[in-house]
């Protein structure tokens, strides 16, 4: 089993970047999913942190439900961010890859390079 798990989505091109160097670079990942099986609250947390990111920076602004829902209100807090996350996790950015090198939000494809030297 690979120690590399990439949170796919599939309809998502740069999902499918990062999906594409990871294998050229001989690596076949643990996909999760992440839209059918979301994570949990502890490991989205922690997955964000580890990534050094906010809350805020993890959300995919750009979905439309976002602004559905009011979270472009820059007063809501990190709790509320969460749960909406949880709730919809269309509304989690991607591809986060973890790595043994590193965690990463992999926007663009190519900060694969940062935790996969032959990425």
């Amino acid at each position: 089993m690979s120690d590399v798990i990439l949170w796919h989505n599939p309809a998502c091109g740069t999902s499918r970047a990062a999906l594409a160097m990871l294998r050229a670079a001989g690596i076949e990942p643990r996909i999760l999913p992440y839209l059918q099986s979301p994570p949990d609250r502890e490991t989205l947390r922690a997955t964000i942190a580890a990534a050094g990111l906010t809350v805020r920076e993890a959300l995919r602004a750009k979905e439309p439900l976002c602004a559905e829902l009011g979270l472009d209100d820059l007063g809501l807090g990190e709790a509320a961010l969460l749960e909406a996350m949880l709730a919809h996790p269309v509304l989690i950015n991607r591809p986060f890859v973890i790595a043994p090198g590193g965690t990463r939000l992999c926007r663009p494809a190519e900060r694969l390079r940062e935790i996969l030297p032959g990425a």
